[in-house]
């Protein structure tokens, strides 16, 4: 099984992501690590990525993806997967791939952001977070409000 958290910047996707994949004694993926350079420095700018800058990141989770699951391994990948067309190309890659979505109200990740340090995503680029952000309707919705420990507890039970 692969496991896709999903959500805007600041909800906790690598927090519980890590903890989660601990939890199964899985490997644990940070899409962050798999941006190109280029995308790196123009989010550090400010400048939000257009489809095309997220073409050859996607490409790279999805065969990330792919060979976990021809090895016949699980995983835990964080990714924010803000467009249904982004989960959809990542739930292409695997026949048992799972989305969790972390979702918590614009004030809380705000929060969040503005406590966050050595992030190159500025807390400036939120707003157009959740402008891009498609709520997943085929997703186990979690509050990523509560304690990093209660959302896994509460991913587990739904993975179950």
């Amino acid at each position: 099984m692969i496991v896709v958290i999903m959500g805007v910047s600041g909800a906790g996707k690598t927090t519980v992501g890590e903890l989660l994949a601990a939890s199964f004694g899985w490997p644990f993926y940070d899409a962050d690590d798999f941006h190109p350079p280029a995308n790196v420095e123009k989010m550090s700018r400010g400048e939000p990525l257009n489809d095309v800058d997220r073409e050859p990141w996607l490409d790279a989770l999805a065969g990330l993806i792919r060979s976990t699951v021809r090895d016949g391994r699980s995983a835990v990948v964080a990714c924010s997967a803000l467009r249904a067309a982004y989960r959809a190309k990542l739930t292409a890659a695997g026949d048992d791939v799972r989305i969790v979505f972390l979702n918590a109200a614009r004030e809380v990740i705000a929060q969040r952001m503005a406590k966050r340090t050595g992030h190159f995503m500025p807390a400036s680029q939120l707003p157009n977070q959740f402008r891009t952000l498609q709520p997943p309707e085929d997703a186990i919705w979690v509050d990523a409000g509560k304690a990093p420990g209660d959302i896994v507890a509460d991913i587990r039970d739904a993975l179950r």
